[in-house]
């Protein structure tokens, strides 16, 4: 299935003899047919984006369940707040529709847009091979005048050194068609609002009308700025210098964090004080840094060059060895009573971030390999999350873990509903008559213990 086609006949963007103002107005009746690539936690919300302004949109994507229930209107992925209604309204209008069909989208549309997953693989190298069958895809149906946007993050080059040459394998010719590199600027949980305009929108094109044509359609979507970058190379690293900013200074905040017993001080009480000066912005320290996003985009920056970079190496390994401080936090603090050997440990938070039900690059999973190696009994406790991805751990249910034998605890994400656990109930009464608790690590400083007979590290605060 297709979207509806315009009754009239389509028009391209690129190199097109129309005005601007000429092309804004086929673009927004809908005859410049799009197609998005990857009807993931970005590429659904949107190509709703895109059905609201155009009304001629085809999401693809190769599993058969999901196109099947977007086809009908229902949201696979409901976290995404107001996802859900637009899909259903936007279906019903027959202004979005969704396929398996990659090559038969490819032929009608005339801008496609691509935003299928980048992931690093088992030696942290680059794995673009989605992004690469996904340019095949588009090379089917590709037309001179088409534009093809590629919204994944990427290393530095993508667009010039790996999409072109995939596209111009076959009939098509460099020149004939526009490539820039639009990458999305978007969280979880809140996917619609920012696509619609939190942020300015980079756009950076392989050549000059490339980018023009970006500008312009970006600029009908957003209700923001939209900034052209001199080229799709600067535009790919404005992403991930987003990203390795973040990391660098999580892993400040984690190193500072690993250091308040050498300090003397409470770290997260004196990252609060210092960041009242303007001109500091410390973030939060925590049990590992997840997600689809940072954990990848120091590698795709590493992978691009042959110079040292010793403060982006050295920010993703300090971030890296979280978990392993995690767990080497817990080891010490069972070692008075215990060996971690033969211990019942309980993580509480496998989705990399509170509220979401994504788990890619999740600390927990890291944590839970630690503990298994060491010959620990891994429970694992998220309310969101359907199933475990895959990890050495049992899945227990919130409401039964309290009535499991455990030793020790870890909260690494800090769910909401983690408020209704009744910590009371881990404390076992001695032969003495009393009351004895468990060791644990508070990885998100979500924890009030105080009232327990539990010893608690706190990451940031040390033992209390």
């Amino acid at each position: 299935m297709t979207a509806n086609a315009p009754a009239t006949e389509t028009v391209g963007l690129y190199g097109a003899d129309a005005s601007p103002d000429e092309q804004r107005a086929a673009f927004r009746e809908g005859r410049v047919p799009v197609a998005v690539y990857g009807m993931g936690k970005i590429g659904l919300p949107l190509s709703l984006v895109y059905g609201e302004t155009t009304g001629a949109v085809t999401g693809v994507d190769i599993d058969p369940g999901r196109v099947a229930a977007l086809a009908d209107g229902t949201n696979p992925l409901d976290h995404e707040p107001g996802v859900s209604a637009l899909l259903s309204e936007l279906v019903a209008e027959d202004r979005f529709a969704c396929t398996t069909d990659g090559e038969a989208a490819a032929s009608t549309a005339r801008v496609h847009v691509i935003v299928v997953p980048t992931v690093i693989d088992a030696d942290d190298d680059p794995d673009l091979s989605s992004l690469e069958a996904a340019a095949e895809t588009v090379r089917s149906g590709l037309d001179p005048g088409d534009a093809v946007f590629v919204e994944s993050t990427v290393p530095p080059g993508t667009c010039e050194d790996v999409i072109e040459p995939v596209l111009t394998a076959g009939e098509r010719s460099p020149g004939e068609f526009g490539l820039a590199h639009t990458p999305e600027r978007t969280a979880s949980g809140r996917a619609l609002r920012d696509i619609r305009g939190s942020y300015p929108k980079i756009v950076g094109g392989v050549d000059g009308e490339s980018g023009r044509v970006a500008a312009l359609v970006y600029d009908e979507l957003t209700d923001n700025e939209v900034i052209r970058t001199s080229d799709a190379r600067t535009a790919e690293c404005v992403k991930l210098f987003e990203g390795v900013y973040r990391d660098v200074n999580i892993a400040l905040a984690n190193e500072l964090a690993t250091l308040t017993d050498a300090f003397g001080v409470d770290v997260i009480d004196t990252i609060e004080a210092a960041n009242t000066q303007p001109y500091c912005d410390i973030l939060t320290p925590g049990a590992g840094v997840g997600g689809h996003c940072i954990p990848y985009y120091s590698h795709f920056l590493l992978d691009a060059i042959t110079d040292p970079a010793p403060m982006i190496e050295t920010g993703r390994s300090v971030n890296e060895r979280m978990p392993g401080f995690v767990v080497e936090t817990l080891v010490d603090g069972l070692s008075t009573d215990r060996s971690v050997e033969g211990a019942t440990v309980a993580l509480f938070g496998v989705a990399y971030r509170a509220g979401v039900p994504e788990t890619r690059a999740s600390p927990a999973i890291d944590v839970a390999h630690r503990l298994d190696r060491l010959g620990a009994t891994v429970l694992a406790v998220d309310p969101i999350l359907d199933e475990l991805p895959e990890m050495p751990a049992e899945d227990v249910a919130l409401d039964e873990i309290t009535d499991r034998d455990v030793d020790a605890a870890a909260l690494i994400t800090a769910h909401e509903e983690f408020g209704d656990v009744d910590w009371h109930a881990f404390e076992r009464e001695g032969s003495d008559g009393i009351r004895r608790g468990i060791t644990v690590v508070d990885g998100r400083q979500a924890l009030d213990l105080s009232e327990t007979a539990h010893t608690v590290y706190t990451v940031g605060r040390g033992w209390h």
